[in-house]
């Protein structure tokens, strides 16, 4: 099976290695090109959860042009890239192709939509998945506990079970779920409860817990996000939204979310597709979202400044 991975970072370097080490075709595409010519030169080497080891037969490129029609696209970007990483997908792709993407936040499927056929898109959610840029060629597997994959428009059907299996051979612990939908919004509102707040107060998971007034600040967003899932009635599995982030975040009180981790590296976050998407459907339903507004213009003031320096 041919496979394209769009996006060579941390995440998208794990995949690569995997499927390649399964014995798959696989290219990989970034515009980081000293990541590229230093894995052209000296192979990639992967570290951490999957084991220890150095790929020197991975296809590398920063032209789509050069990978053409494949049958699987992984869609490995950050949220501010799946836009453009579709578009070039879109440019070589057949009909026949099918497209994965697993992201944080929401609106990946939509953005998707816009250069190519929905049906041809399958998306999902990663639970305690998570790797790290060492260096160029170079990457660190954090943890890999589950992803999970599910169709577009809901239910169960054998191109998604297909997936499931090939990854599942190639190392991943994957699962076909019928309603992705409602995972995607689960993750969201722990993401947006987490992701800025641990950013504004630089703080990890467990000191912004152990804050009785930061604390609040981040629940006032899990609540706003909570009331615009009811509104657009997404079938959520609890309803109790402040003791689902609190057990959500119990189980990693010492980490630091990406978005945190893209502040301290002076890097633009994903501010987009997690809490600004709570402002934007709030005012789409006539919900105010006070907390979240404040605290994307918090994230945003800051990485103003990062482009100054």
């Amino acid at each position: 099976m041919k496979i394209a991975v769009v996006g060579l970072g941390a995440m998208g370097s794990v995949y690569a290695t995997l499927f390649l080490e399964a014995g798959h075709e696989v290219w990989a595409i970034d515009e980081w090109e000293e990541h590229i010519d230093a894995i052209k030169s000296r192979g990639l080497t992967l570290e951490g959860a999957s084991g220890s080891r150095t790929n020197y037969n991975l296809n590398v490129t920063t032209k789509m042009s050069d990978i053409g029609n494949s049958d699987l696209y992984i869609i490995a970007t950050k949220a501010s890239g799946v836009a453009k990483a579709a578009k070039w997908i879109g440019s070589v792709a057949s009909s026949n192709s099918l497209i994965i993407t697993i992201q944080n936040g929401l609106g990946a499927g939509e953005r998707i939509s816009k250069h190519m056929s929905s049906n041809q898109l399958i998306l999902g959610v990663a639970e305690g998945f998570g790797a790290s840029i060492i260096g160029p060629g170079h990457v660190h597997h954090n943890s890999m506990k589950l992803i999970r994959i599910g169709e577009l428009t809901g239910g169960i059907t054998d191109r998604l079970l297909f997936l499931e299996k090939i990854w599942h051979e190639a190392g991943f612990k994957v699962k076909a779920f019928e309603d992705i939908t409602q995972l995607i919004w689960e993750k969201f509102i722990c993401n947006v409860t987490f992701s800025a707040p641990c950013t504004v107060f630089n703080k990890t998971i467990g000191e912004l817990m152990e804050d009785p007034c930061l604390w609040e600040i981040a629940l006032g967003g899990t609540k706003e996000a909570f009331r615009i899932a009811k509104v657009k009635q997404i079938n959520l599995s609890f309803e109790d939204p402040v003791a689902y982030v609190t057990a959500f975040g119990s189980n990693m009180l010492n980490a630091r979310p990406s978005m945190l981790l893209d502040h301290m590296n002076f890097r633009p976050s994903e501010v987009n597709a997690i809490n600004e998407m709570v402002s934007i459907m709030g005012r789409e339903v006539n919900i105010s979202t006070p907390y979240s507004d404040t605290l994307v213009a918090t994230v945003k003031c800051r990485e103003d400044s990062f482009e100054r320096t």
